[in-house]
């Protein structure tokens, strides 16, 4: 039973007591590397972010997750510490060292709880820390922290075209390619002085 807690707590989309929020994220499309030894936190996680808009890869092991890194550098990488042959520290350093992944952000992940987990992230270099069991409000909040700071592009906002109430199927196709981002005038009738 103590599993369905984890999965729901992992599958929510809000922490309890918290009101629906906006967070920032990445461009869309960006493609983010999940680094973790279990099959279904890559799922999920892996999920979580595809939901958002973002292409995802998935590695179960250190040795895997510097390969696909160093081929093509990731926008992001989610790295697990405990993995097995070469840890996420190892990992985290490595990537750090190379030049051509030594500029991507880093979130490390673990189940562990004590704080020195925390500072030794800190120390090689990682960006951020989340906690597992984590749900869908903690990652965006990681992806939202490292906009902030510049270290991932903002997603620019997405355009709102309004159409009139009436307006035939056939012509919604035209009318799209031909929109604008100036607002269309309004016709307001004089009035009488």
């Amino acid at each position: 039973m103590a599993g369905m807690g984890f999965l729901k707590r992992l599958l929510s989309s809000a922490t309890p007591g918290q009101g629906e929020q906006t967070w920032r994220k990445t461009t869309h499309g960006a493609r983010i590397l999940v680094v973790d030894d279990s099959a279904t936190i890559r799922a999920v996680l892996g999920r979580m972010l595809e939901v958002d808009g973002y292409e995802v890869v998935r590695a179960a092991d250190g040795e895997s997750a510097l390969e696909m890194a160093r081929a093509e550098p990731p926008a992001m990488i989610f790295l697990d510490i405990v993995l097995p042959g070469m840890n996420g520290f190892a990992v985290l350093r490595a990537l750090r060292h190379d030049p051509a992944t030594q500029h991507v952000p880093i979130v490390m992940i673990s189940g562990n709880q004590q704080a020195t987990e925390q500072f030794y992230v800190q120390r090689f270099g990682a960006d951020d820390f989340i906690s597992k069991p984590f749900g869908q409000s903690e990652v965006a909040r990681s992806i939202d922290r490292l906009v902030g700071f510049g270290r991932l592009s903002a997603r620019e906002a997405a355009k709102v075209v309004s159409l009139p109430v009436s307006v035939p199927v056939e012509t919604i196709p035209a009318m799209l390619a031909n929109a604008t981002d100036e607002p269309a005038p309004i016709d307001v009738p004089e009035m009488a002085a």
